[in-house]
């Protein structure tokens, strides 16, 4: 069993991203800048967004954060996302999810340009994604796909059972390892709650990607011998032994899959670091293609 170190990973990623980076600035071509727009105060929230913050200042990306009190109206969030959107310095933009309630989180992707949507959610990038098109792709699948590359992992000819199917990961996943390109060409089979007989099909997969928001609810009675396990999953479970009061934990049952795996990511230190590294390469790709760098690396 091997390990996917999303820490490895990611910081292989980065490392290259503040080469690009540094060769940009040697030429006096303009820097990427990521606006990150974060409404209320949730914990979790401010947590990622200063994590993503951060992971732009160790790579030289230029960041701005556009804070909002939970209580904005919707028309007023829709105005700074549209002044974003005509600020000529900024590359990407970033909205945190979730949103209040009285927000219509649809309402906000849509008004992002297509050309700043790093976080790849846009209509117009989901579906440039679909047909095969140039894109910018959602983050955590964006981030799967690097994981595999950068472990090497063999995809084409592969069955892949994909556990769980929002339009977040799930859905866009599935479409990406089974289109035709480099880094595609598997037979993928995607799995819901109305799934039936979902044990006998995972027990086929020779790549299971599970994102279904269940604790531990992959067992080891559903993986084959030398798996490769991918766990989307970040859940908070009680654990008094814990300062916090809980603990993170994937939808794998890490413990007792991890030994029949071929290769598994762990939770925390897996998907979620890629998922930092993928909004980093969309940023830098947004940054160059919007100015038509050419640069020779």
């Amino acid at each position: 069993m091997q390990i996917l170190d999303g820490k490895l990973a990611s910081k292989a990623i980065k490392e290259d991203l503040k080469n690009k980076i540094s060769i940009l600035k040697s030429h006096n071509k303009k820097i990427p800048h990521l606006a990150a727009v974060l409404v209320g105060s949730n914990p979790a929230s401010e947590t990622y967004v200063a994590s993503k913050v951060k992971s732009c200042h160790e790579i030289d990306i230029i960041s701005s954060l556009f804070r909002f009190e939970d209580t904005i109206p919707e028309q007023e969030l829709l105005q700074n996302i549209t002044e974003l959107n005509e600020r000529s310095e900024i590359d990407g933009i970033l909205v945190q999810l979730p949103l209040p309630k009285h927000i219509s989180e649809e309402k906000i992707i849509n008004t992002i340009s297509p050309g700043k949507d790093v976080d790849g959610f846009h209509p117009v990038n989901i579906g440039n994604m679909v047909l095969g098109f140039p894109s910018f792709i959602s983050a955590t699948p964006l981030g799967i796909l690097l994981l595999l590359q950068h472990y090497k992992i063999e995809i084409s000819g592969k069955r892949v059972v994909v556990i769980g199917r929002s339009n977040i990961v799930g859905t866009p996943i599935s479409i990406l390892l089974s289109r035709n390109a480099d880094y595609g060409n598997a037979t993928v089979t995607l799995c819901h709650s109305r799934t039936k007989n979902l044990r006998d099909i995972s027990r086929e997969a020779d790549i299971i990607i599970a994102a279904i928001g269940k604790p531990k609810f992959v067992t080891e009675e559903m993986i084959k011998e030398n798996a490769v396990v991918i766990d989307v999953g970040i859940n908070r479970v009680k654990d008094e032994t814990k300062k916090s009061g809980y603990a993170l934990t994937g939808d794998v049952d890490f413990e007792k899959v991890a030994p029949k795996a071929g290769y598994i990511t762990p939770v925390p230190g897996g998907v979620g670091l890629m998922t930092i590294a993928a909004l980093l390469t969309n940023t830098y790709n947004a940054c160059v293609k919007r100015e038509s760098l050419i640069i020779d690396y």
